[in-house]
């Protein structure tokens, strides 16, 4: 018999063979679906470079550019309109008081009234009528801050209360 290195070896080298066999196998297996997954993310991209209805990614990329562009215009319109509306608000009334009175005893019916309107900054009037039997009278006195310079009646102070929320309005 002749002597040759795997003779030397404890292993019948039949078994390397067939062992070396079986990694080649599993490695050619594996080289066939990367190649098989290569070609699918090759055609993805193909498709995504392509674009749809034969558009170029070029030609997408400026469209979103310029719908990106309106955006930023129309927001910015947007919120020039909600700084305007703020200050229309603030300058508008928003608080208000109201109290119902009988303004002469056994006239019948509360049908005077005292009604405080007041902005964002507590600045208003205070409208009064008074409803008698020869007439209807209104006066208004001005609110600056939530303070007068004119003496105000009970009625007048109630609802003025009422519209800087330091009382509740009471429901007749």
């Amino acid at each position: 018999m002749q002597s040759s290195i795997l003779s030397s070896w404890p292993v019948d080298p039949a078994y390397i063979i067939i062992g070396l066999a079986v990694i080649t196998l599993i490695l050619l297996i594996t080289v066939i679906i990367c190649i098989v997954n290569m070609k699918k993310l090759y055609r993805n991209y193909d498709y995504f470079m392509r674009g749809k209805d034969a558009e170029t990614l070029e030609d997408i990329i400026i469209e979103q550019i310029e719908e990106i562009k309106n955006l930023k215009s129309e927001d910015k319109a947007n919120k020039e309109a909600i700084r305007s509306l703020n200050r229309n608000q603030r300058a508008s009334y928003q608080k208000f008081g109201l109290v119902k009175y009988n303004a002469f005893k056994g006239m019948g019916g509360t049908l005077s009234f005292a009604l405080a309107l007041l902005d964002y900054t507590n600045s208003g009037f205070v409208i009064n009528s008074v409803h008698s039997r020869e007439g209807c009278y209104l006066y208004i006195k001005p609110v600056d801050r939530g303070q007068t310079e004119t003496l105000l009646g009970n009625e007048e102070k109630e609802a003025l209360e009422q519209a800087l929320g330091y009382r509740e309005a009471k429901m007749n």
